[in-house]
């Protein structure tokens, strides 16, 4: 690609403002789209997200904006990272704006509350018929994507040309894409793992030990997998970055959101003391029942994923929960 590629980055949370300074650093001419309209205007005028991803300078080639119309004008690619719960809302009030052929990646993990749908079912049931959508996901914290620390996702659509401008468009010296034609098992693995996150911050919390969490997360993967290949996706999908790898990162370390929910639920806070303290989406709080939904649909048991809605809804103690995954029956491993 040319470094004179137009794009918009719509969301101006950590991610979007992220993947806003890599694509910047690659030359791109970047607009980069806050709700917020005081937001965009300290970050044009001091060149960082502060309230976000505070210390990482933006490029020259990043304009902030509130104005979508600015954003859009003749945007050849649409990067949305607006959070799952106002995707929907957020694209119907933009679709005119978008042009028939332009490219979107949906850069967002979650399910839509209530049809549960998977956010490119979302971007391409609203946006103009012929854009072609392309799914970014894999372990990738924000921060160290903008500060060009060594990273590498997966970027999944059904049209090959368009993940193909997808990988040439993000790629850089530090930052390297997969392509992978299974959109399914891409999406549900990022909707899956964060769910699975919040378990492990439990098990932390609850100072359940190594051997707990190394559980934990194996058993996750699995079920991540077992919903993932019952809705189409594949199973070796589950084994890769959108998978395993995002599922590791975001279990084991303290930078996750979800993990980091987990983890006080497990020490005694109420997930209303916890959300009163929180700027950012924890995207596993509103894809638990969701998880399950889908769960439901296709005759798949997921006993994490249940757990974690229970204690979310406030059904369940944290340490009952894990109690209750450890006394269930046991069975043949790899089921």
């Amino acid at each position: 690609m040319t470094a004179t590629t137009s794009l918009a980055v719509i969301g101006a949370g950590s991610w979007g403002t992220a993947l806003a300074v890599h694509l910047g650093r690659q030359g791109h001419h970047v607009q980069l789209w806050a709700r917020d309209p005081a937001l965009a205007e300290a970050m044009a005028r001091t060149r960082q997200n502060a309230p976000y991803l505070a210390g990482i300078a933006l490029p020259a080639t990043v304009h902030p904006t509130a104005d979508a119309r600015v954003a859009l004008a003749g945007a050849e690619t649409v990067v949305w990272a607006v959070p799952s719960h106002g995707t929907r809302a957020s694209l119907r009030l933009m679709a005119g704006l978008i042009g028939p052929a332009t490219l979107l990646i949906s850069a967002t993990k979650g399910l839509e509350h209530g049809t549960w749908a998977r956010m490119s079912e979302v971007l391409a049931s609203e946006a103009p018929r012929g854009c072609p959508v392309v799914a970014l996901s894999g372990p990738s914290f924000a921060r160290e994507v903008a500060c060009d620390l060594p990273t590498a996702v997966c970027a999944a659509g059904t049209d090959g040309a368009a993940v193909q401008r997808v990988l040439g468009q993000f790629r850089g010296k530090r930052f390297r894409l997969y392509a992978s034609d299974d959109v399914i098992g891409v999406e549900i693995g990022g909707a899956c793992k964060n769910v699975i996150a919040i378990a492990a911050g439990v098990v932390q919390g609850l100072g359940l030990g190594h051997n707990a969490m190394a559980g934990l997360v194996t058993r996750g993967l699995a079920e991540m997998t077992r919903l993932a290949v019952a809705l189409g996706g594949r199973r070796d999908t589950l084994s890769g970055l959108s998978g395993l790898g995002d599922l590791v990162l975001t279990c084991t370390s303290g930078e996750s959101r979800n993990q980091r929910v987990g983890r006080a639920l497990g020490e005694g806070q109420t997930l209303a003391e916890i959300l009163g303290g929180m700027r950012m989406v924890a995207e596993g709080i509103h894809s638990a029942d969701g998880v399950l939904a889908l769960g439901a649909r296709v005759g798949v048991e997921l006993p994490i994923a249940q757990q974690m809605a229970d204690v979310l809804a406030g059904r369940t103690h944290p340490l009952a929960a894990t109690e209750a995954l450890m006394l269930r029956p046991q069975k043949q491993e790899g089921h």
